[in-house]
């Protein structure tokens, strides 16, 4: 009999690619499907081959509808994948909205790489196109929350409220033979988002793979229920310094779930009078629809927001003007502020928000404000760090204004992590660390042991993990 185990492909010493094979007697499972980001060696990995033959994978469970978790899954179904792919509703709405717009963008950098010929490749080739995102939607099937989904004969998957961002969560793999249950954490929200209940406790857990993004470091920035903290002071104090030197705020957020936050704290400052109401701007058609999303989640009383904001429109105190066609953002590049342009992506790896750094970074009066994590490599990691020159569409570009960077993460950091590690009733055999940079990593296994006194391990490429066995 064929031994169950787990095989890591992706999202194993970095953040980004989560993709983890399960192997049982009754067939092939992966678990996420997601692209590489970040560092130009972690990119290339998006074109290798799979370990596996992708015509032989019978399903593939997803945790959420971010392009590291997911946007590898037309490549998948280009590579001969014909199984169903599992997810919660949330989540299918959303990667309606990433998936074709990766496809989208993909084939426009390529078109511009070989307009103005900086790339390598004769002809540079898109890793997708959007038609053929848009296809791999065809394969898609929901699931309801804590609702034993039957996979592959012998294998049971349920799906539980994860906190990240809307239709996220945290999956439970129940197997026959062996009897193990396995949890994979998917990325865990905050305990205080402003919009999402928190993430529901592990149960019972034999083996759980979490994430560690944050495994090495605390969020300092007090409660995100409230604006009184410090995102609010920093966030307030770019604001009406835009305000008082006519400058413009430019902000790169993920398009989905950072940018609702982020026009939350706005929408509140507003609310309070510690922030002038000026014009805000949300330049990227994904986030226009995935901020649609929210509204109507919010407005529907979506199980997954939190009580208070139910039944409730979004924005009270601000009202964001989407940004749209390309017309719509060539005017707003030639607008003067002051004035807030959110727009994706959030670590600056792509998208409308490359044209507006290349626009407003040469101005000392503008303010490019980071709110999350940045992948090494990213062009927002190198401003967050003091870059003073940024290439964009091969152009080098001086870094004048001002860089402030905040963190407003939707990920659990490590107290967090452990806080929910610490909700496995009885303690799991086994804790496998992944989806996190080496020192993050590192940091969160050496945490577990040290509290749990439990065997952790923090995964390597390609490591395999036969289940029934001890570390």
């Amino acid at each position: 009999m064929k031994t169950a185990q787990l095989t890591f492909i992706g999202g194993a010493g970095t953040v980004t690619g989560s993709k983890t094979l399960v192997e049982t007697a009754g067939g092939l499972v992966l678990v996420d499907c997601g692209l590489f980001q970040g560092e130009k060696r972690y990119r290339l990995q998006n074109w290798d081959p799979l370990p596996v033959d992708p015509a032989s994978i019978d399903a593939v469970l997803l945790t959420h509808a971010h392009l590291d978790h997911c946007g590898y899954l037309p490549r998948l179904v280009n590579g001969g994948f014909r199984g169903p792919v599992w997810c919660t509703e949330g989540t299918r709405r959303l990667a309606a909205i990433v998936l074709p717009d990766s496809g989208h963008l993909q084939e426009e950098e390529a078109e511009w790489a070989n307009r103005m010929g900086f790339s390598r490749h004769r002809p540079a080739l898109p890793l997708y196109t959007k038609d053929e995102a848009v296809a791999s939607l065809e394969r898609f099937r929901t699931v309801d929350f804590n609702t034993p989904t039957p996979i592959v004969e012998g294998l049971r998957a349920t799906w539980h409220r994860a906190g990240h961002i809307l239709g996220a969560a945290s999956i439970a793999l129940d197997l026959e033979r062996p009897a193990r249950r396995v949890v994979f954490s998917g990325d865990l929200g905050r305990s205080l988002h402003p919009l999402l209940l928190p993430p529901e406790p592990i149960g019972a857990a034999d083996v759980v793979v979490t994430e560690s993004t944050y495994g090495d470091e605390p969020h300092h920035d007090g409660t995100l229920t409230g604006v009184s903290d410090g995102v609010g002071e920093v966030m307030a104090e770019v604001v009406n310094r835009a305000a008082r030197y006519g400058g413009v705020v430019v902000i790169p957020a993920f398009a989905v779930d950072r940018t609702e936050v982020v026009l939350w704290h706005l929408d509140r400052l507003v609310a309070e009078g510690r922030v002038p109401d000026l014009p805000v701007f949300v330049d990227s058609p994904m986030a226009c629809r995935a901020l649609d999303v929210y509204r109507s989640e919010l407005e529907a009383g979506s199980p997954e927001v939190r009580p208070e904001l139910r039944g409730r429109p979004l924005f009270g105190a601000i009202d964001p003007v989407p940004v749209v066609t390309v017309e719509e953002s060539k005017a707003l590049n030639a607008r003067r502020g002051p004035m807030i342009v959110v727009s994706a992506s959030g670590m600056a790896t792509g998208g409308r928000v490359l044209h507006h750094l290349a626009r407003r970074l040469g101005d000392h009066r503008n303010t490019i404000l980071i709110v999350g994590f940045q992948a090494p490599g990213t062009r927002g990691d190198a401003l967050r760090h003091g870059a003073r020159q940024l290439k964009l569409h091969g152009q080098v570009h001086e870094v004048k204004a001002k860089v402030v960077s905040i963190a407003l993460s939707a990920h659990a950091d490590q107290s967090e992590l452990l806080r929910w590690l610490a909700s496995a009733e009885p303690r799991p055999e086994a804790v496998y660390v992944n989806h996190g940079e080496p020192d993050a990593s590192a940091a969160l296994v050496a945490a577990v042991t040290g509290r749990f006194g439990i065997d952790a391990v923090a995964v390597t490429p390609g490591q395999q993990v036969r289940l029934g066995e001890r570390l």
